[in-house]
């Protein structure tokens, strides 16, 4: 197994990672520092094209096989489990009610699409290669756990005194449906991604200077408005007990225990097993935010957000990465 110790220094000394040390600091220190929403959202898009965009052309280059149907199912597979993980522990051991403990549980069995990309361009550094199929995995994996976290809900509010004040829908009922399917991150991710495998390496080659050129810069910004929002997050978290913070940093570990065996058991190289444990230990704070919003409107995003963006971003972003892939570099294929 690689040493860990310096991995975890490179990847902390790393410009993405100061970077978002930088915000995260200057929000603390109450310094005037801000990033206009707008464009925060035009970076997150960006990122979400680049990174879909260049795994279809990884895809494209590679052939569609039945390996990589065998990968994206496990995927999707683990996205439907771990929200189950998590709502057991959460239930078991804090004090959350049923309808916070699905929200969360949902964002869990979800993805983080900047820390996937924070963990590419680690592996990147360390000269590890990976698969472009990756990022159809990342892709599959966003929407099951939105389900499972809302069939949770439903399912234990039944009939108690949280059930919800509107009126009941059927579990797949139209306005949810394209809540999650036509999610602004998905349709990016998956429509780059699309359009990478048609256009291949010459597509690359035609956007290069804007797909390529300036991703780090970019990413480099964006990690600094998400480090000025995770502090803001942090600092105004008053529904937050030691043991959700507890949660908070076991749960990215328990979720990439999960993908570390998956990928050994497929038999993934050291890059595709790292990315898969990192995907399953990340907690989403984009899309199942809005998809809880509309069908558990009754739980608190000061808890599930919280969680998510404060203290399993930051835990991920800075010791997860390079501990993942110490891990998948020992048990993987080479």
């Amino acid at each position: 197994m690689p040493d860990l110790l310096p991995l975890a220094i490179d990847n902390l000394l790393s410009p993405i990672i100061l970077f978002f040390a930088l915000g995260f600091g200057a929000a603390l220190l109450r310094s005037d520092l801000s990033i206009p929403e707008a464009f925060a959202k035009a970076m997150a898009l960006y990122l979400m094209l680049a990174i879909g965009f260049k795994g279809g052309v990884e895809l494209n280059k590679q052939g569609l096989n039945w390996t990589v149907a065998v990968i994206l199912l496990a995927g999707a597979a683990l996205s439907f489990i771990i929200p189950m993980i998590a709502y057991t522990l959460l239930r078991t051991f804090t004090r959350l009610g049923q309808a916070d403990a699905a929200a969360v549980s949902a964002h869990y069995g979800s993805i983080s699409v900047v820390t996937f990309v924070a963990g590419s361009e680690f592996l990147t550094l360390m000269g590890i290669g990976f698969e472009g199929y990756m990022v159809a995995v990342m892709a599959i994996m966003e929407t099951p756990a939105i389900v499972t976290g809302i069939w949770l809900a439903r399912r234990n509010l039944k009939g108690t005194a949280e059930a919800r004040p509107r009126r009941q829908k059927g579990l797949l009922d139209r306005d949810l449906m394209r809540e999650i399917f036509l999610n602004g991150s998905v349709v990016i991710l998956i429509g780059s991604f699309v359009i990478g495998w048609i256009t291949g390496p010459k597509g690359l080659d035609a956007i290069a200077p804007f797909v390529v050129g300036p991703f780090k810069g970019v990413l480099c910004l964006f990690l600094l408005d998400m480090g000025l929002v995770a502090a803001t997050r942090l600092r105004g978290a008053s529904e937050l007990t030691w043991r959700l913070v507890l949660f908070g940093i076991t749960m990215p570990v328990v979720g990439a225990s999960l993908g570390l065996t998956t990928g050994w058991a497929l038999g993934l190289g050291p890059g595709e097993t790292a990315l898969l444990a990192l995907l399953c230990g990340s907690a989403s704070y984009i899309a199942v935010p809005a998809s809880m919003r509309l069908a558990v409107p009754e739980a608190s995003p000061g808890i599930y957000l919280t969680l998510s963006l404060a203290i399993t971003f930051p835990f991920n972003l800075t010791f997860g990465i390079p501990l993942y892939f110490s891990v998948a570099a020992a048990i993987s294929s080479p």
